[in-house]
Order: structure tokens, then sequence, then C-alpha cells
């Protein structure tokens, strides 16, 4: 029987997502005497799966117990740029008299109507990722807890599907700090943010990864006053030092109080809403918030699986998988968050493509050749390729590193965009592109130029090649590109090209 799932609020929108990834009126169907693929979890990378290997012919299951479409669809991807735009919108008419333009001062956000309008895309998209639309593609769609129960069987609502080959995508979920009274004050993680009908007028964002900073900024400019805290001393700790620097400022410039190199040591329920107490250099400080959103990490969904009955080794990463995404058990799979340090939709994605290819046909295709590109959606945006160059360093590559600001660039002084760059590392004596940051308000649109180079062995001297429409910020890539073609002229080769149009003349 369907296990029934609500969301709040209860309204049109989110009665219509019901109704696609998880109805309630769903029978789960009779299985077939045999699958040639079984897939648990219907996020990214199990729908993917299920989707691309019945489309080839196999005959193909897939098994969720909450929601198709998983994180992206419902918590994440979808929710948080549909909210993110309707804050730039906010901010552009802030802004406005920048660009001659006089705006009201007092900006009046409708937060009940923005949450809405997130909800109605959300329920808009889901039925790409529906249950009838993945039954009508060939696929029997199974409603609830999947579960080993040999090595060729799997149970679920009671019913067994046996397979010869099996994928595991059940993903991951927020984690809770282990910080005192957290869990009896209450606090949001991004599972539960987009609920909000009417805004916390006070806001505390434990963590400064993707998804603190994203929500932090979008947050602030729909009205809240927001705190954001970090135990490290930047934001986005992987990331290039100078991008973290700029997010800093547009944090700062946004409003948003910053509490860098802290520790959060306990959490206590007012009447009036919730205190955090945290250590700040040396000192003990208290500041009082209606909501907390907690942005700490992932952990992944390996829980109920049965995995010790198969052979499926896992740890607090997630399912050990090798090069080729096959478990200790060589008849099973794995694809995305559950198993990928890089927990991004693409990537799930890309490995779901990987998957359908080694488990079906030829066990080939390897996670170390992807090149995996990924963006951070704060304005401006930070996206990165490839290595950073300590990343280079530490492998001991030489690296030569290029940099173009926007500053100087001509569509973004037109457009008052001038805080961010491109920068490029390259392998040292080739023009072989070793990874990239790109700060930028559409970074994000940016970065597929580079990624693309980088994965057909295009160098830098190349893009120096390609006309790129005038004005546009993507030039910015070119003018790197020219940068080191300039850089390639020793004083040697000036001097031997002048008295060659010294000898033309």
């Amino acid at each position: 029987m369907t296990h029934k799932i609500t969301i709040s609020p209860l309204d049109e929108h989110n009665k219509t997502l019901l109704s696609n990834v998880h109805p309630s009126n769903w029978k789960n169907p009779e299985p077939a005497p045999g699958y040639n693929l079984v897939v648990i979890g219907a996020g990214t990378a199990g729908l993917v799966t299920a989707a691309g290997a019945a489309g080839l012919g196999a005959k193909v299951a897939l098994i969720e117990r909450n929601l198709l479409g998983g994180d992206c669809l419902n918590v994440g991807c979808v929710p948080s740029k549909s909210v993110i735009r309707s804050s730039r919108v906010v901010a552009d008419i802030r802004d406005a008299d920048r660009f001659g333009i006089q705006a009201p001062k007092n900006v009046e956000v409708d937060f009940s109507a923005v949450m809405a309008r997130m909800r109605q895309i959300r329920a808009g998209i889901s039925s790409n990722d529906s249950v009838h639309r993945f039954s009508q593609l060939g696929v029997d769609v199974f409603l609830g807890e999947g579960r080993f129960t040999s090595s060729n069987t799997i149970e679920v609502d009671g019913k067994t599907l046996r397979f010869k080959k099996a994928v595991i995508a059940t993903g991951a979920r927020a984690v809770q700090p282990s910080i005192e009274g957290l869990a009896e004050a209450g606090y949001r993680t991004n599972e539960t943010v987009f609920n909000l009908t009417e805004h916390p007028k006070r806001l505390a964002v434990n963590g400064g990864g993707p998804i603190g900073c994203e929500l932090a900024q979008a947050f602030q400019r729909l009205g809240s006053e927001v705190a954001i805290f970090e135990m490290a001393p930047q934001f986005l700790t992987r990331e290039d030092p100078d991008a973290a620097a700029i997010l800093a400022k547009a944090l700062q410039k946004d409003g948003i109080k910053i509490h860098l190199g802290i520790k959060v040591k306990r959490v206590q329920k007012l009447d009036s809403g919730k205190e955090i107490c945290f250590q700040k250099n040396g000192k003990e400080e208290k500041t009082a918030v209606d909501e907390i959103l907690v942005g700490a990490g992932r952990a992944p969904n390996v829980e109920g699986l049965n995995l010790e009955a198969v052979g499926v080794e896992y740890d607090k990463s997630g399912v050990k998988v090798d090069d080729h995404l096959q478990t200790t058990n060589p008849c099973i799979y794995a694809a995305g968050d559950i198993c990928l340090p890089f927990k991004f939709t693409h990537t799930a994605d890309a490995t779901a493509r990987m998957v359908i290819q080694n488990a079906l046909f030829f066990n080939s295709k390897k996670v170390s050749a992807l090149t995996i590109p990924w963006c951070t959606y704060t304005d401006p945006e930070i996206a990165h390729v490839g290595l950073y160059e300590r990343g280079a360093q530490e492998k001991g590559i030489a690296v030569q590193t290029f940099k173009r600001e926007f500053s100087e660039v001509d569509r973004a002084i037109a457009e008052g965009e001038t805080e961010g760059f491109v920068k490029i590392h390259i392998q040292k004596g080739t023009d072989k592109i070793l990874g990239a940051t790109i700060v930028a308000r559409h970074a994000g649109e940016m970065i597929s130029e580079i990624t693309l180079a980088m994965v057909g062995n295009v160098g830098l001297g190349m893009i120096s090649n390609v006309i790129h429409p005038y004005p546009t910020q993507a030039e910015a890539i070119r003018q790197v590109a020219d940068a080191y073609n300039r850089a390639r002229l020793t004083p040697a080769v000036k001097t031997l090209f002048n008295t060659w149009m010294a000898w033309k003349r």
C-alpha cells in the first residue's frame, strides 16, 4: 500500500506536485518475472538511469519511498533558484538609481507570493519526473521502502523484484550539527525551509557553504535580518580565496551580519524566538533570532537497504564504489549523491549515464575521466571547473595563471557588474587548461566554454582564435587567452619580429 505523504502548505500547487511525484491513489504493479535493472531511489541519478535503460529496451523497475524528483525538484535546485530569482529583482530595484532609474525607496516584498510562485514553478516542472510519465516510458514504478533480500532480489511493499543488475541511487540528506539545544529549539534545513509562507524577521544561517550563502543572501534581500555563522575563516572553503572575498563583500553590501571563524556553542528556545550563543575571538556572544537554517553538510541515505546482506560496503561517506561505479557486489552499482563527493544534480546525471553503459553493456566508463564544473548561485555567482592553483601544486604540476578582471571588460562596465573575474590555470610551458574560476552574475552560464575546451583538449591559445560577440561578458575568456598569447612573446621573439617588420618595410 502506498504510504501517504503530505507537504506543507497543502495548496493547489503542492497538491499538483504530490499527484505527480507521489500520487496517493497509486497502485504498485505486479512485478515482472525478472528485471534487467532495478533502481532504488528516484532522484536525478535514479530517474536518468531508469529512463535511459528503458529507452534502450531493458526491463526496468524504479523504487522510491518519498517523492520522485528527489532533492533537485523538491527541496533543492528548483525551489532555491526560483526564490533566488525573486530576490534578485529586489536587488535590481534597490540599485536602480545607479542606472538613472528612480525606484521607490522601500521595496515591498510579498513573501507569501514569492513562495507561492516557487511552488507553482515546482509543480509545473514536476510532470517531467512524474510516476505516470515514467510508467509511460515502460518503467515499473514502485512506491515504498526498497530493501535487498538476496543477491538478486529486492523487496518493496511486500513484493519481490528479481534483478540481474541493481543500482543504488538513494541520495543524501541534510545533517544536524552537534550543537547543544539545537534540536530542542527547532531548526530548518533545505528540506523544510521551502515550506515557509511568512518570512522570518530574524534568520540565522549556520554554515557558509553553497546552500548557506545562497539562501542567506536571498532571505536578506526578501526582507529578513540575516546573520551567517561559519567556523572557517572564509565562505565556500574549497573555493578560490579571491572569489570567496568578493562574495563576502557582496553579502556585506546586502546587509548580512557575517561571523567567520566562530563556533556556535549552544541554542536556547525563548518565548520570543531562539537565542544562539557563539564564541568569537575568544569571547562568548549571543544573538536572538526567529528561525535557524542549517547547512552543515549531507549524509548518505544507506539506512534500511540491508546492504550487509548483499555484501555492499559503505561508510559515513556513502556506498563504496570503484572507478566504474561498481560496488563491492559486482551485480550492484551506485550513482549520484549516495556514492560521490561532488553532490550536484549534473554529476548525478553524468554518473547515471555511465551506470547504464557499465551495468548493461561494457564496464568501460570511468568516474576519474569526468571533468566536473559547478556553480554557487549567489550574486555574483562563483563557477569553477578542474584544478585550483593549490591543487595543481599539491600534485607537483607547475602552473601559470592568467586573470581578467571584469572591471576591464566593456559589457561588464556597461551593466555595472564589475566585481568579478575570469581566472584560468594552465600547465606551465603548455597551453593545457588545468582549471578555471569565474566570478560574475552569470558565471554558471560562462563556465561551460572552458569545460568544453578541457574535455576536447582545446588549449588556451586556441580560445584566442574563437570570435566572441562584442560586447559580452564571456569575451573576458578570450581576453585571458589573448594574455596567454602575449606572454609567449619573449624578448627574443619580439626582437625577431621587429627585425622582420623592419626588413618588410
